[in-house]
């Protein structure tokens, strides 16, 4: 049987396929630590499920709006007000079946064969394949370590051509955990205002922000921008919701209706119950976003400085999301059991074969010098975890 050559053109998740593989190894009894997938550790907050049990109870259990019920749009836009100072319409707002499904919407309305969308490197491993499939070309930055992993001005000015269609900016980044500040969007913002193009604003990580530091969106930093900005975000990582897939997207009233005519030929609505659940966590109290916050803080501190004590190893601090991006470059050339080491994904099968470690090769978000730990994991597993890693790495010669 012949497949459609869209099917070629892209690779399956492999944080998601990482994730799999440690938990076949965990079903057969092998004790396995997983740092791949980014998924919070914690229990959706008990208003939220709740909420979700009630809609159950009140039967709103049929379809609703393919794009998302008035209620919760009404819930995001006031979100997107208080959090962010950008105001929106109904119109303006869809809700899809998480970010990543409202990130493949705006790829597949906007984007068209020979149109080039800009990504920064490292990257989520999923925006290059989705413009892959929309038929558009990705065109490649790279964010030097030495600048916290983030692209400058001059960068993004050379980067850009007559076939630019859009520039994707995730910021606190996954997988870098790198954000970038009001100042350093401005600077972006001044160039993009003297083109043409959509930017698209990944926010999903937008509330786990470390060191004191505030949340900026370009939007909200150079107002003229966000008549062509969608904003995308949802409730997986802020709220422990990634299995409940509730994401959503702001912008341009003609791209929103685009998307939601796309969704409704694929998906349809989201869950109505998930958009209840939704409905809650954007309303109501929000103090279990902070105990995360502060506990993934935590981690973050403790995982980057043990990643940085172990030879081999260089870390930068991140100061978002749940993600460590260490450099492990020098690592490669040594060997172990006569195999060698030359990349990243060599590196982390030796990790998940000799250490019982599962991270994720740094050659999927586009960066073969690194590796990513997801430290959405109880502490006591990051210390075992790195125990393992470093007594592995002292074998290698």
């Amino acid at each position: 049987m012949k497949l459609a050559d869209r099917v070629h053109k892209i690779q399956p998740s492999p944080t998601l396929a990482i994730d799999a593989k440690a938990k076949a190894l965990k079903a057969e009894g092998i004790d396995v630590i997983g740092f791949g997938v980014g998924e919070p550790d914690f229990d959706t907050p008990e208003n939220i499920r709740q909420a979700a049990k009630r809609a159950i109870d009140n039967g709103f259990t049929r379809y609703t709006a393919v794009g998302g019920t008035d209620e919760l749009k009404d819930a995001i836009i006031a979100k997107l007000k208080r959090d962010n100072g950008l105001a929106y319409r109904r119109d303006q707002i869809t809700v899809a079946c998480g970010a990543k499904h409202s990130l493949y919407n705006i790829s597949q309305a906007l984007i068209q064969h020979g149109d080039e969308v800009i990504i920064p490197v490292p990257y989520w491993v999923s925006y290059p394949d989705q413009v892959l499939l929309a038929g558009g070309r990705p065109v490649f930055i790279t964010a030097d370590e030495k600048n916290s992993f983030k692209i400058t001005p001059e960068q993004l000015e050379k980067a850009i051509t007559p076939n630019t269609k859009a520039l994707v900016l995730n910021s606190p980044s996954n997988p870098t955990g790198t954000s970038y500040s009001s100042e350093e969007l401005r600077q972006l913002g001044d160039v993009c205002l003297k083109h043409d193009f959509i930017i698209i604003s990944d926010d999903i990580y937008e509330k786990l922000l470390y060191d004191g530091l505030s949340f900026s969106n370009i939007a909200t930093v150079v107002p003229e921008l966000q008549s062509r900005t969608i904003v995308v975000n949802g409730v997986s990582k802020t709220f422990a919701m990634t299995g409940w897939r509730i994401g959503y997207a702001a912008g341009p009233a003609e791209v929103i209706s685009a998307m939601t005519k796309l969704q409704s030929q694929s998906t349809s609505n989201p869950s109505s119950i998930a958009q209840k659940a939704a409905v809650e966590a954007l309303n109501g109290p929000q103090d279990t976003v902070m105990m995360m916050t502060a506990e993934f803080e935590k981690r973050r501190t403790y995982i980057v400085e043990r990643l940085n004590a172990i030879t081999g190893f260089s870390c930068f601090m991140s100061t978002g999301a749940f993600y460590a991006f260490p450099n492990v470059s020098s690592l490669y050339g040594k060997s172990f059991s006569g195999k060698t080491i030359s990349n990243s994904t060599d590196l982390c099968a030796f990790f998940l074969e000799q250490a019982r470690v599962a991270i994720v090769p740094g050659i999927a978000f586009g960066a073969d010098n690194f590796v990513r730990f997801s430290y959405a994991t109880s502490l006591e597993n990051i210390r075992k975890g790195i125990n393992r890693i470093e007594e592995a790495v002292s074998r290698l010669a």
